[in-house]
This record gives C-alpha cells, sequence and structure tokens, in this order.
C-alpha cells in the first residue's frame, strides 16, 4: 500500500520584512515631525503670551504726559526765592536792581509760566538770572555792545543774544519824539512790523523772526543813557510798545497783554518816553526805579499811542541841552 504524503513548505521572502520595516520607520518618522511641529507652536504661542502679560502688567516707568510735565514745569518756588536772595545780596554793594524790583519782574515770569517769552534791551548783572527764572521759556538779550554779546554767549552756551547800532543820543530825545509824532500815521504808527519801519525811533536791524515772536514781558534795561552822546532808551521803549501792540496773538498764544518794564524811570529819558509811547493809563505800578506797564493788542487802524495823547509830560518837553541824567552806569 502506496503511502502519499505531501510535504508544505512555507518560505518567508526577505522583501516582505522590507516592507514591513519601511511601513513602520516612515510611520514614525512622520509622528517624529509632528511633535517638532506641535512642540514649535506651544513654545511660539507660550512667548508670546508671556510677553503680552508683562507689557500689560508692567507700567512704563515715563509716560508721555509726564515727561511733558517735567520740562513744562514752573521752577520751584524755593529755587526761585534762592535765586532772588543771592542776586539781591550780590547787588547790595554795587548798582543795580534792588531786592525789590527783581522781585517784581520774577512775579511776573512766574505768572506767565510754563512758557514765557522774554525780551531784554541791555546785558546786565542779573542777565543769567532772568534766563534761570525763565528756564522753560524763551529768552533774548539785546545789546549795543557786540564784544560783550560775543563773549556772553561764549561764557554761556544756550544763550540768545543779538548786538544792536543804536543812532540816537539822549541830547536829540525832543526833536526825535516830535517827529516820531508827526509820522504816527505812517512810518512810526504803534501796530506795524518795525523790520520795514523807517521810523527814527524804530528799531529795524533785529534778527528778522524776533520781529514775529509773541512777546509776553519786556524789559528794558539799555543801552547806555547817562551821558548826552549815549544812545539813550528813546528806541527800546518806542520799539517795546510797537511788538506789544502789534502782539500775535492765536493758535497756543491766547494771551493779548504784554508786561513791560522800564529801569531808570526817575530818569527824563525814560520817563518822557514811556509816557508817550507806553502811556501813563498802562502804568500799573512803581517799584523804586522800575515801572511796570502792562499794554494790550492793539488793532491796526489805531494811530495813537495812548487814549490821552495831551499828556503832561509830553506837553512840556525838555529842551536838548536841558535832559537830566544821572550819575553812573545804567545796569
Amino acid at each position: 500500500m502506496k503511502s502519499n504524503t505531501n510535504t508544505k513548505v512555507i518560505l518567508l521572502h526577505p522583501s516582505i520584512h522590507k516592507q514591513s520595516g519601511a511601513v513602520s520607520s516612515s510611520s514614525s518618522s512622520f509622528s517624529s515631525t509632528h511633535r517638532l511641529w506641535l512642540v514649535f507652536i506651544v513654545t511660539v504661542f507660550t512667548l508670546a503670551f508671556t510677553i503680552t502679560l508683562l507689557n500689560s502688567t508692567m507700567p512704563s516707568s515715563i509716560s508721555p504726559t509726564s515727561q511733558a510735565s517735567a520740562f513744562t514745569a514752573p521752577i520751584p518756588p524755593s529755587i526761585s526765592d534762592a535765586l532772588l536772595h543771592y542776586a539781591a545780596t550780590s547787588n547790595a554793594t554795587t548798582i543795580h536792581m534792588s531786592s525789590s524790583e527783581l522781585t517784581s519782574i520774577a512775579t511776573t515770569l512766574t505768572h506767565c509760566s510754563p512758557t514765557c517769552n522774554f525780551l531784554i534791551f541791555g546785558l546786565t548783572h542779573e542777565s543769567l538770572l532772568w534766563q534761570a527764572l525763565n528756564f522753560n521759556g524763551r529768552t533774548v538779550y539785546l545789546d549795543e555792545n557786540e564784544f560783550l554779546v560775543s563773549k556772553f554767549e561764549q561764557s554761556h552756551p544756550g544763550i540768545e543774544a543779538y548786538d544792536l547800532s543804536y543812532t540816537t543820543k539822549v541830547s536829540d530825545m525832543s526833536e526825535l519824539i516830535s517827529v516820531t509824532k508827526s509820522a504816527v500815521k505812517n512810518d512810526c504808527r504803534p501796530v506795524q512790523n518795525l523790520l520795514f519801519s523807517e521810523c527814527k525811533l524804530g528799531i529795524n536791524d533785529m534778527p528778522n523772526h524776533l520781529y514775529d515772536v509773541p512777546w509776553d514781558v519786556i524789559l528794558v534795561d539799555g543801552p547806555r543813557g547817562y551821558f548826552a552822546n549815549a544812545p539813550g532808551r528813546m528806541s527800546a521803549i518806542f520799539t517795546a510798545s510797537v511788538l506789544a501792540r502789534s502782539k500775535k496773538v492765536g493758535g497756543s498764544n491766547s494771551n493779548s497783554k504784554t508786561h513791560v518794564f522800564v529801569h531808570d524811570f526817575e530818569r527824563e529819558v525814560e520817563r518822557i518816553c514811556s509816557d508817550e509811547f507806553l502811556c501813563e493809563e498802562n502804568l500799573v505800578e512803581t517799584v523804586e526805579l522800575l515801572a511796570h506797564f502792562v499794554l494790550e493788542r492793539m488793532e491796526e487802524n489805531r494811530f495813537e499811542f495812548c487814549k490821552n495823547s495831551t499828556s503832561s509830560l509830553s506837553t512840556s518837553l525838555p529842551s536838548s541841552n536841558s535832559v537830566s541824567l544821572s550819575s553812573g552806569d545804567d545796569d
């Protein structure tokens, strides 16, 4: 009897292992890539959230408002008082402004803070004091001495000072006032841009841009005026008067008034010219040798400096050789 036994052999092809290994490797690589992208995205979002949280919880050290207030805050009273004290003490042994006169001007500067346009005729002992008291504003000096102006600017960087050429003489005051009054409707009118004026008392050689500045305070403490051939302060007083009455108002500047101080007011030139062009009705106080006027902006169609154009002083102008002069320096 023949036995029939079939033996079956199963062969495993190597390619089967290779294929399964490739599938496994591809799946593993795909999932690793996904994990990396997931970690990257989570990291980015975490960093963004952290930065946003820090910015929202930590206040800025200096805000724009605080920066603005830091630069426009008025000078502290303690510093102002100290400056006035030492200036007055220094002046005690010399012929300069007294403590009361200094305080009068300083008070006005304080009231027009934080930004005040301050024009000063004459470089004097008090010049640096004015710059310090008006540290938030603009202070400009005008003086007849070109060398002194140059030296002052070199010694004190940041100071704005210009030299002027005066053609007037104290001895010619009466004639100059008469000529000016006769041209009050033309070259010597109260409201105008003096840059284009031919008025003999008008100062037209200042830097052009100064004529457009709305001056809040003007101090006339120069040029020299204590001898007959000195230029005198006729032009400075007249020019201050025109600048105040021609003041441009608008925009950020709504103040139509200008404070004008005249030092050495006891002298005839200062007193008569002030009465003619600054006017008695605008005189608010006199402190020793200092006169304080407050002038309002005037319309262009006005041709009189004063409401009362025939004052007691102007009707009796002294002759050219009888103008009273004080001895000593002006400042």
